[in-house]
């Protein structure tokens, strides 16, 4: 189903999160071709495209098959966060730009932004209300449910950033104390949906296409978000819609396809990044990639020690060799 957030159309309600070393241009790619309808950056600091940080602006690439995009920013000050705006509004493609009030990470917490400003609600306002009158694209924020159990604020924050003149809002439903752990509590992701007339994306456990599907009965929320779970499976994107559309989906994945999106990913890494960050970082997902099918465990480990593009498509390839005769 169509939906939109302010002008901008999106054909379908499958929008993937914003993971620091996941969502970069190789993987992004991938997650497109499987139809996904709206995909996040990785977070970018405000900081460093104010101090024209090389590794930063390189994090600003898009290409034209990645649209509909948001470029996510993270930062604490209303004045840094604005400039750094301006600069995504006019030098990049990104078609939205999204304020991060939700990572959980020591690193970006110490410095006062991500999950620490839902604790400062008048900062929250400054920083959205700046970014949202300075850029002519549109502003969205993602949020958690709060600080932590006893600091459950995401309606208050919901409002504050609608007020602001934020065209949509993604609430995780796990606080920043919780970080990644225990249960997602979609009632706060409802709640959100009913205190705002901004369209609302509820994040948080969908891991399987029946799941995102109870996602929007349960909480009404305009559009899913999806993050871990699509980590090595790229595939949940596609399993999705065609469960959103028809009721139905395939969900055997072909050994054939699993091992074909492997070397498509360490490609455009290597494309990207050169071979040596390209292997460090398909130690992880292969991992990822690998898990469920049948005596992974021992190759994972060899692919973590993996040293080349040679030493690890040799593995790969071994390895799916070895399944194909299993019949698995």
């Amino acid at each position: 189903m169509k939906w939109q957030i302010d002008e901008l159309e999106i054909d379908n309600q499958i929008v993937i999160a914003p993971m620091a070393g996941i969502t970069n241009p190789a993987y992004r790619g991938i997650l497109k071709e499987y139809g996904a309808g709206l995909i996040y950056t990785e977070m970018v600091s405000d900081k460093g495209l104010g101090y024209q940080n090389k590794k930063t602006w390189e994090m600003l690439e898009i290409v034209p098959s990645e649209h509909p995009i948001s470029l996510q920013l993270f930062g604490s000050e209303p004045e840094s966060m604005t400039k750094a705006a301006r600069i995504i509004d006019q030098e990049t493609t990104a078609d939205i730009i999204d304020i991060n009030l939700g990572c959980p990470v020591p690193k970006v917490i110490k410095s006062g932004a991500g999950s620490r400003l839902m604790c400062v609600p008048d900062r929250v306002f400054a920083i959205v209300s700046s970014v949202a009158s300075a850029v002519k694209k549109p502003v969205t924020v993602k949020i958690r449910s709060g600080w932590d159990s006893q600091h459950i604020n995401a309606v208050e924050i919901a409002k504050i950033c609608e007020k602001a003149g934020a065209k949509a809002i993604a609430v995780h439903g796990r606080t920043r104390a919780q970080v990644y752990s225990g249960k997602a509590d979609w009632d706060i992701i409802k709640a959100v949906r009913e205190a705002v007339k901004i369209p609302v994306i509820g994040n948080g456990d969908i891991t399987s296409p029946e799941i995102a599907k109870r996602m929007l009965d349960e909480t009404g929320c305009q559009a899913i978000m999806i993050g871990r779970g699509v980590l090595g499976r790229p595939w949940l994107v596609r399993q999705v819609q065609e469960y959103l559309e028809t009721g139905t989906y395939e969900e055997r994945v072909s050994l054939q396809e699993r091992c074909q999106i492997i070397f498509r990913h360490l490609q455009r890494l290597k494309e990207s990044k050169g071979e040596k960050l390209a292997v460090l970082e398909m130690r992880s997902h292969g991992a990822w990639y690998l898990k469920g099918l049948k005596n992974a465990s021992d190759i994972k480990v060899q692919l973590s020690a993996a040293q080349s593009i040679s030493d690890f498509s040799k593995i790969i390839q071994t390895y799916f060799s070895y399944l194909e005769t299993l019949g698995n």
